[in-house]
């Protein structure tokens, strides 16, 4: 059986790369490029959905990133494949497609990417902080 991930959080984590306010240098590199792929013609994006970074790979309290819903504004097609397949359900795709944001987010995934990637050499204190919390809750990442 295919786990359903989850619709988005009412508010992106703060440790969500679209966020204007979060620190640069919390994730990886790969990882923030991962974000400027979603900005591409939807046929040329990839098919995933992108999953909020809070829970691991396959848990069941995945869910859909709500940043990366607010951002692409339903244009994704890993949002319509996931419907498709069965990952996610009517309800869970309806809120990710029409998600609007509390919280301010970059205007596309190479803005939040380049931010991202600014810090990753010399993260601040305030990516440490959420480094750590993010490596004490995920059981699936290695520091």
């Amino acid at each position: 059986m295919t786990l359903q991930m989850r619709p988005p959080a009412p508010r992106p984590c703060e440790s969500c790369p679209y966020r204007r306010d979060a620190p640069s240098g919390v994730w990886a590199h790969e990882e923030y490029e991962k974000l400027r792929r979603y900005d591409a013609a939807i046929s040329e994006q990839p098919q995933k959905l992108f999953q909020c970074h809070q829970a691991d790979a396959g848990s069941t309290a995945g869910r859909i990133c709500a940043g990366w819903a607010g951002c692409h504004s339903g244009h994704l097609l890993g949002l319509r494949v996931a419907l498709l397949e069965g990952r996610i359900d009517q309800a869970a795709f309806e809120a990710a497609a029409t998600y609007t944001s509390p919280i301010e987010l970059f205007a596309s995934g190479g803005e939040a990417a380049d931010h991202g990637q600014a810090g990753i050499d010399r993260p601040g204190p305030e990516a440490d902080r959420i480094i750590g919390k993010i490596t004490r809750t995920r059981g699936d990442l290695r520091s």
